[in-house]
């Protein structure tokens, strides 16, 4: 897959995007997610526990780290 990267000058994007739109080209967001970090939030998912989950009204007012006091 080949990657396309414009800069387009403010004054000229609403030019740009009516020609893109005129030629039908289509624009996609796309990340790339490397399969190594999908793996480990699986892993992560997988070995969850309920007591290690903190309400988010409770997490919210004071933010602590485990294991620094």
């Amino acid at each position: 897959m080949k990657r396309v990267i414009l800069k387009v000058p403010d004054k000229k994007l609403s030019f740009f995007l009516e020609l893109i739109q005129h030629l039908g080209i289509e624009v996609a967001e796309e990340t790339d997610i490397a399969e190594e970090h999908k793996a480990i939030v699986r892993d992560r998912i997988e070995t969850a526990k309920d007591e290690d989950f903190v309400p988010w009204d409770e997490a919210r007012k004071e933010p602590t780290f485990k294991g620094i006091p």
